[in-house]
């Protein structure tokens, strides 16, 4: 039936497949529930309706469907598109480091780090000032060397060219030219968010006013060209940017600031937090940056742009 589903959409009887998938959902199929699940998540062919999707997902997970599992752990890990439930997502991710040890791997790592009770840390991590202008802020070991090897390790096998998105559709981006690999809301496991949680700390703001967590590659050559991190006439603007550098084997690619004259190497589980705007709001100029080109090696780097104020996942 889900064959028939597919066909049919790709015969452009959307419709038809919807009644069909729509029917086998009723019915608690997993692999109809996690599609249906995935379409409204992403507003394909149906409105964009997270807590319409985060719903279906619960379903197939409970009908058995183990990447829905997995999801649900996480999104209540996160509580993106309803309810947040950090105890009862670790409850689930024991359950499921049983058998997966990816999920043990998880478990591991979040029983090294200080948290409380809701999965935040129990301390704020001290940073030194290394600039005025721009406001630089450097954070010494924010991550252990295990949380950076764990990032890499979920981010390998999805690394794609970086792109850009116009009118004419997709097409390498010339600025930045690195692969990259985002922890977008569905693979934003429990280590994810509790090191979001961390970085949200670090740079004084709340861990929801974060995009998605990236994960940058860059082989010799590449490289992010000066650029800001600014975005012209969005009223949510990125005001804030964090850098956190997951490994040291590699030379050249350095994070540049060439009108304040700064220059940082990376360490790994080092952090910067930046601001790009100033006082009043509009873009600083003094926060043009680049990451220079890598010369031997591979680097990898997280990113995280922090708006001003929280993101609102309808």
């Amino acid at each position: 039936m889900l064959a028939e589903v597919f066909a049919l959409s790709q015969a452009g009887r959307n419709d038809e497949a919807l009644q069909i998938l729509n029917r086998l959902a009723q019915q608690d199929e997993p692999d109809a529930l996690w599609v249906l699940a995935d379409l409204h998540w992403r507003g394909f062919l149906v409105p964009r309706d997270p807590p319409r999707g985060r719903d279906l997902i619960r379903r197939a997970a409970d009908a058995g469907h183990p990447l829905a599992g997995r999801a649900y752990t996480n999104l209540l890990a996160s509580g993106i598109g309803g309810v947040r439930d950090w105890q009862g997502a670790l409850a689930r991710l024991g359950r499921e480091a049983r058998t997966d040890g990816r999920r043990a791997k998880m478990l591991d790592l979040i029983a090294r780090m200080e948290l409380d009770p809701e999965g935040t840390p129990q301390t704020v991590p001290q940073g030194q000032k290394v600039s005025d202008s721009p406001e630089i802020r450097m954070f010494a070991s924010l991550f252990s060397a295990k949380e950076c090897d764990y990032l890499i390790e979920v981010a390998m096998p999805t690394f794609e060219p970086a792109m850009v998105f116009d009118s004419s559709g997709p097409r390498p981006d010339p600025v930045r030219t690195a692969d990259e690999s985002p922890m977008h809301w569905l693979i934003e496991d429990p280590v994810i968010h509790a090191l979001n949680r961390r970085i949200a700390a670090a740079s004084d703001t709340a861990w929801d006013q974060g995009e998605p967590l990236q994960i940058l590659r860059y082989s010799p050559g590449q490289q992010y060209r000066n650029h800001f991190d600014f975005l012209p006439g969005v009223e949510n603007q990125r005001f804030k940017t964090a850098l956190v550098y997951l490994n040291t084997e590699f030379d050249g690619g350095e994070t540049a600031f060439p009108k304040a004259g700064l220059m940082v190497k990376a360490r790994k589980g080092n952090a910067i937090v930046f601001r790009n705007t100033l006082p009043d709001g509009r873009s600083d100029p003094m926060s043009e940056h680049a990451g220079l080109p890598v010369t031997r090696g591979v680097k990898h780097v997280a990113s995280r742009w922090i708006r001003a104020t929280p993101l609102i996942v309808e």
